[in-house]
C-alpha cells in the first residue's frame, strides 16, 4: 500500500506463476493429444501386434488350418524349414527378382524424373504418363501384361519379331514379371526423385555454370550428391516390397507357380503351405523367418544410414 497525498492507493500483489514441471508437462500432453492416437493405436495392436505374437505361438505348434488338435513341437517347424528345400528355392526366387528389379527401378525412375524435370512442354502430361500405371491395381497391371506376353495374341513378340514363349518357358517367365512390375512400380519412385529435384537449390547449378561446368558435370557433382538420401531411401523401400513379391507373379502365372515352379516366391509358398496343405504352425514358422529377414533388411538401413549422418558430420 503507497499513500500520496490524501489518497490512498491500493495494489494488490502480483501472483506468483509456477512453471509446470515435466511430469506434469507430459501428462497434459498425453490427455490432451493421446487420445487422437488411440484409435490407431488400437487398430494397431488389434491388426498387427496380435496377428504377430499368434503367429510366434502358432510357429511353435503343429496347428491346422481347423485349429484342432493343436499340439506343442517346440522348434520342429524351424527345423523343417531349414532343411526344406523349397523354402530355399522360394527364397531364391525371391531374392533373384528383387536383384533384377531393385537396380533397374532406380535408374529407371531417376531417368524418368530427370526427363519430366527438364523438359519444357507439357510437363503434366509426362508426369501423368510416369506415375499413371502405379494407380491401377495389381491385378489389372498383371492381367493387362499377361495378355502383351501371350505367345498367339499378344503384342510384344508380334511388335519385336521374335517367338519367345515368355510365360511357358522358365528362363523368361520370371523376367516377364519383373518387367510388367518395373511398368507398374516405377512411378512411385519416379515421384520421389522428381520432389527431391525439385528441392535442389538453383544457385548451385548457376554457380556451376559460371564456373564451366557441362551438363553431366552437374548431374554427376550436384544431382547425384543432394539425391544421394532419397537413393538410399528409393533402394530400401525396394527391397522391402521385392522381397514380398506376389500378386503380379501369381495372376500372370493364372494362379500357378509358373512353368517349373520357377516364378514361386517366398510369400507365395508360405499360403501353399498355410491353405493348400493346411499346416499352419509350419506356415508360421516359415512367416517368422521372413519377418525376421525383411526386419534384418530395414534395421540394416537404418544402421546405414546413421553411420553415414555420423560421417558427415
Amino acid at each position: 500500500m503507497t499513500t500520496t497525498g490524501a489518497e490512498t492507493v491500493l495494489r494488490p500483489a502480483r501472483a506468483r506463476t509456477v512453471a509446470p514441471s515435466a511430469t506434469v508437462r507430459r501428462g497434459q500432453g498425453f490427455q490432451h493429444g493421446g487420445w487422437f492416437v488411440a484409435p490407431f493405436l488400437a487398430l494397431f495392436a488389434l491388426f498387427v501386434i496380435w496377428p504377430l505374437l499368434r503367429g510366434v505361438y502358432l510357429s511353435f505348434t503343429d496347428a491346422n488350418i481347423s485349429g484342432d488338435g493343436t499340439s506343442f513341437v517346440g522348434l520342429d517347424n524351424y527345423r523343417e524349414a531349414v532343411n526344406d528345400p523349397l523354402v530355399w528355392d522360394a527364397l531364391g526366387h525371391s531374392g533373384y527378382f528383387t536383384l533384377l528389379v531393385v537396380p533397374c527401378i532406380t535408374v529407371l525412375a531417376f531417368l524418368l524424373a530427370m526427363l519430366a524435370h527438364h523438359i519444357e512442354r507439357a510437363k503434366w502430361l509426362w508426369r501423368l504418363c510416369f506415375f499413371a500405371p502405379f494407380l491401377l491395381p495389381s491385378t489389372v497391371a498383371a492381367n493387362l501384361w499377361q495378355w502383351l506376353f501371350n505367345p498367339g495374341t499378344g503384342m510384344i513378340n508380334y511388335v519385336f519379331g521374335i517367338e519367345t514363349p515368355w510365360l511357358t518357358d522358365k528362363s523368361y517367365a520370371m523376367l516377364a514379371v519383373v518387367i510388367c512390375t518395373l511398368w507398374w512400380t516405377v512411378g512411385f519412385s519416379f515421384l520421389l526423385y522428381l520432389a527431391a529435384l525439385q528441392g535442389i537449390p538453383a544457385h548451385l547449378y548457376e554457380a556451376a555454370k559460371l564456373d564451366g561446368a557441362n551438363a553431366w558435370h552437374r548431374m554427376i557433382h550436384i544431382t547425384l550428391p543432394m539425391l544421394r538420401n532419397i537413393t538410399g531411401l528409393v533402394v530400401a523401400l525396394q527391397i522391402l516390397a521385392s522381397l514380398q513379391v506376389f500378386d503380379q507373379a501369381v495372376v500372370m502365372m493364372d494362379f500357378g507357380t509358373g512353368p517349373e515352379d520357377s516364378t514361386r516366391t517366398f510369400v507365395q509358398y508360405t499360403l501353399e503351405e498355410g491353405f493348400t496343405s493346411y499346416r499352419v504352425g509350419y506356415a508360421s514358422a516359415i512367416s517368422i523367418i521372413f519377418f525376421v529377414l525383411i526386419a534384418a533388411v530395414a534395421l540394416a538401413r537404418m544402421w546405414l544410414l546413421r553411420n553415414r549422418e555420423e560421417g558427415g558430420r
